[in-house]
């Protein structure tokens, strides 16, 4: 039953992807036009289209394989008139779908920062584009070296991609580890914290440099899933009962602004700051877990 109820499920995705996909599409050449009413219509249309995409799969998750999320500090003051990063820790591709569902017309509709590559996608990196996804070019050590005429050229290129931030309120998603947590990921990497790998500060300073002053604030989640984490598959077929979400919002301070390359100083400072914040969401996770298997071990008894 729990594998029909994931084809059944899959399905009903696609067929919604495909609906809001379509307009999408249509509207995208429309926006090239040069002229600033029609492209801040047609963003505001795309955004809408892309916002109810979340919903009816919202709706399409109740019914077919409905998941708990259990959102801790439910309470904390959000808006969809301010601009935020994201930053959440990474298990599963699952994390999306929870973060879209649990975010989604609380803030801003929230974007990713893509490789510039992936915007020659079939119909998705049109699609991409059209929401506004900043799209990226990073350069390797060994291109800088070869060419040091490109360094600070991709976080040019980036900030002029996110230039037409500065019209309306968006959030930018950043997974700070930079890949999905796995055991073998975690041994390897002799990472300190028990439910976390150890966090990438280049790619959240670079983002923040990118992305100017606009700004202002960091919404900080943890995700747990109770057992194993969950693979997509298992999400749609059922398997999910329970997830917990905490989510905290900080100010994005003087201290986490500035050139990571060429400021050692800022540089060093930023990774301190950035594993401090690991530090409490990894103490976030472990009480979560704990809170978990006390409210099982009570209802075992």
């Amino acid at each position: 039953m729990s594998s029909l109820r994931g084809c059944l499920a899959f399905v009903l995705w696609l067929v919604n992807l495909l609906f809001w996909v379509i307009p999408i599409m249509i509207l995208s050449p429309i926006k090239l036009l040069p002229i600033k009413i029609i492209q801040r219509i047609c963003s505001s249309l795309l955004v809408f289209f892309a916002s109810s995409w979340i919903r009816v799969n919202g709706v399409i998750e109740h019914f077919i394989h409905p998941v708990k999320i259990h959102v801790h500090n439910a309470d904390i003051e959000l808006s969809e008139k301010e601009w935020y990063m994201v930053i959440a820790n990474h298990q599963s591709w699952v994390d999306i779908l929870i973060l879209q569902r649990v975010l989604n017309k609380k803030i801003p509709f929230l974007k990713f920062f893509l490789k510039k590559e992936l915007i020659f996608v079939p119909f998705l990196g049109m699609a991409w584009w059209a929401l506004d996804f900043p799209f990226m070019r990073r350069y390797s050590t060994a291109q800088l070296k070869k060419n040091p005429k490109l360094r600070g050229k991709d976080i040019e290129v980036t900030r002029k991609a996110c230039a037409k931030f500065k019209s309306s309120p968006v959030s930018v998603m950043n997974f700070v580890e930079g890949t999905r947590l796995t055991t073998e990921k975690h041994s390897k990497q002799k990472s300190p914290f028990k439910h976390l790998l150890k966090p990438k500060a280049g790619g959240l300073a670079f983002a923040l440099s990118a992305l100017g002053e606009h700004i202002q604030k960091i919404v900080d989640v943890a995700i747990y899933y109770p057992g194993q984490t969950p693979s997509f598959w298992q999400y749609l077929c059922g398997e999910v009962k329970d997830v917990h979400v905490h989510i905290r919002v900080a100010d994005i301070d003087d201290k986490m602004r500035g050139d990571y390359q060429k400021d050692r100083a800022f540089k060093i400072g930023f990774q301190q700051h950035l594993n401090d914040v690991w530090v409490e969401k990894d103490a976030i996770l472990k009480t979560m877990a704990q809170s978990h298997k006390a409210d099982t071990d009570k209802t075992a008894l």
